[in-house]
């Protein structure tokens, strides 16, 4: 089965909203959820850690990092800007490049073999 590239959140409880199935996102690839408005890059790594930062990149101006290369640099779980190739931090949203660019992180965990996310907290 191949995943929507683009999942629609649609559950809410409690603040965390389930944007899709944990399946839904293949190891090592990002989608993009719509949550309150927001667009948010959710990161499903190899062995099942989750990420979700903004996937905006204020670098290119673009909605793309939910496309970008997902991988390891010095230790440090980041993702690649499509557009410019800027590394941000899955951790911390901190651009290595240029660290006075910060994104918004936000809490992410797979529940039942779903994804949640909390949008309200950064």
């Amino acid at each position: 089965m191949i995943p929507h590239p683009h999942p629609i959140a649609s559950v809410t409880s409690g603040g965390w909203t389930r944007v899709c199935a944990l399946d839904d996102i293949w190891p090592d690839m990002g989608v993009c959820a719509l949550v309150d408005g927001q667009q948010i890059a959710v990161f499903r790594l190899a062995d099942d850690r989750l990420f979700a930062i903004a996937n905006h990149d204020p670098h290119s101006g673009a909605n793309v990092l939910s496309r970008g290369i997902v991988g390891d640099l010095g230790g440090e779980v980041v993702v690649a800007s499509p557009i410019y190739k800027h590394h941000y931090s899955l951790n911390t949203g901190i651009c290595l490049e240029d660290d006075t660019t910060v994104l918004t992180t936000f809490p992410v965990q797979a529940r039942d073999g779903q994804v949640w996310l909390c949008a309200g907290q950064g």
